[in-house]
């Protein structure tokens, strides 16, 4: 028994050989390739008969025949392995339809190795598209906590010990502003995946008088590429945007990981509703953060997808195979996949959290994030320098921490006691300029410098991260509606194809 696809092969495909390589490949390409099959095939069929390289009646009978297998599903073609993959298996029930002869003419003048780099880039197109909305919507409802929480004073945090007193919406602005970062590569990855394969063929092109222009345009892409070996051989587009998302996620993984300790009862700082957590089978008081820990997971697991992709692909050839071209891909379609996912659990999240103010600022109060502004303070009203301010008020921390005291409690003699220590000489600070730098709100009001947690400036800064937002949503949708607009466009010079011939009455040949 022969191959059921080449006279080449003179025996069948092994049990083992469709069970483990071309069945999960059918299996996985077919249904979700199907409509960006019909794509690449009608933008093909469109350039073959302008160039002449179809009869006219050979062109609208496929292209009647292509409109019927759109219309009817994938769940219409009947699915061999023994075909290998997807293209063999659309291509034996478009035969089916319009016979051998006609049938075997669509696919003059390409190979599968340029259908399918084409289908990953318009897949990758879609998935990136896709992904910044849903980031940029992630950012957006961000800003609009962001602006609600601006004077939401809390401690910030470095080493996990408290830092310096910030607010909720200044440490949501900073994670909108590494999402807009996100966003920038995933706009890179649409600049990547513009140029068209289509025409490349197996990766030396074609004696036929193709025109590449043409097709590109057909299917949504600004430009077809400049050489066909880089055509077939470069999935590049898609570890890129695998990376982008690893990047992505390990963001939103460390905005998990704060959430995660924030709401835990000895921290106090944020609260979750009930729908989005969990419960013990033993313990009846547990409420866990099932979707925060679920977060944390799938970014493992994104980044491992990426991984699989990069080792994939780094000793194999220049040029087209199984395992650079297709077993490279299929993680980054999972990565995406998981992404989406995410990045929706993510907003619910960004916009369901409760902080607990009071909890919050009390904290900012009491446990010394306040200081910093006392040796600076000293800096300026004691004329000394910022090292001896600095071990000035470290040992002032020490005794009120021996003593039990909070950072508020903190008085001008401890000051000055501990100024004499040091300097051998005494400072003036009054009780009201202590007390002002150690009020958090106070304390956060001043800091004015360029991206500081001010509330002003907060505000200020939102309202720019809006616009920049704005601006990145414009350039999505253009690349969303020139896509659009050439599936329009390619459907009905398709339709008008088979209205040149409308007398025919069947796909077969009279």
């Amino acid at each position: 028994m022969e191959s059921k696809v080449s006279s080449r092969l003179k025996q069948a495909l092994a049990p083992q050989v469709i069970q483990y390589v071309f069945l999960p490949r059918l299996n996985r390409e077919f249904f979700a390739n199907f409509e960006m099959l019909h794509q690449v095939n009608f933008a093909h069929l469109a350039m073959l008969d302008a160039q002449g390289i179809l009869d006219k009646a050979a062109a609208a009978r496929l292209a009647a025949a292509l409109l019927q297998m759109q219309a009817d599903g994938p769940n219409e073609v009947e699915l061999d392995p023994a075909r290998e993959e997807a293209y063999f298996n659309y291509e034996a029930h478009l035969i089916k339809l319009v016979g051998q002869d006609t049938g075997g003419r669509l696919h003059t003048a390409r190979s599968r190795n340029d259908m399918g780099a084409t289908i990953d880039r318009m897949r990758a197109r879609d998935f990136t598209v896709r992904i910044a909305t849903a980031l940029g919507e992630l950012a957006t409802a961000a800003l609009g906590q962001a602006s609600k929480y601006a004077t939401c004073v809390m401690p910030g945090y470095t080493h996990m010990q408290a830092a310096q007193p910030i607010t909720y919406g200044y440490y949501l602005s900073a994670l909108v502003d590494a999402w807009s970062r996100d966003m920038d590569r995933l706009l890179h990855v649409l600049q990547g995946t513009d140029a068209s394969p289509l025409g490349a063929c197996a990766l030396a092109g074609t004696s036929f008088p193709i025109d590449r222009t043409s097709t590109s345009a057909m299917l949504g892409f600004s430009q077809p590429m400049a050489n066909a070996l880089d055509g077939v051989a470069s999935r590049d587009f898609a570890l890129e945007l695998s990376a982008a998302l690893s990047i992505m996620m390990i963001t939103c993984s460390r905005m998990v990981q704060d959430f995660y300790i924030w709401s835990t009862p000895e921290f106090g700082y944020l609260s979750f509703p009930d729908r989005v957590a969990s419960t013990s089978s033993i313990m009846p008081q547990k409420k866990n953060p099932a979707v925060l820990e679920y977060l944390r997971g799938k970014t493992g697991h994104v980044i491992g997808l990426t991984s699989a992709a990069f080792s994939t692909v780094k000793s194999t050839h220049f040029t087209h195979s199984g395992d650079s071209s297709r077993e490279s891909t299929r993680t980054c379609w999972e990565a995406c996949e998981e992404a989406l996912k995410a990045l929706d659990l993510m907003k619910l999240l960004i916009e369901e959290v409760e902080p607990n103010q009071v909890r919050m600022a009390a904290r900012a109060a009491d446990d010394f994030s306040t200081v910093t502004d006392l040796a600076d303070l000293l800096v300026r009203r004691a004329d000394i320098s910022f090292r001896d301010a600095h071990h000035i008020i470290g040992a002032v921390v020490r005794q009120a921490l021996d003593a039990g005291m909070p950072a508020r409690s903190i008085t001008p003699d401890m000051i000055q006691a501990a100024a004499v220590r040091q300097l051998g000489r005494q400072v003036a600070l009054d009780a009201d300029g202590i007390a002002a730098c150690l009020d958090p709100v106070r304390n956060v009001a001043a800091r004015q410098s360029q991206g500081g947690p001010a509330p002003q400036l907060v505000l200020r800064r939102i309202d720019e991260q809006g616009l920049l937002l704005g601006r990145k949503k414009e350039t999505i949708d253009a690349v969303v509606q020139r896509v659009d607009d050439a599936r329009e466009a390619l459907q009905s010079r398709i339709q008008a194809l088979v209205s040149s011939h409308a007398g025919m009455s069947a796909f077969q040949e009279n």
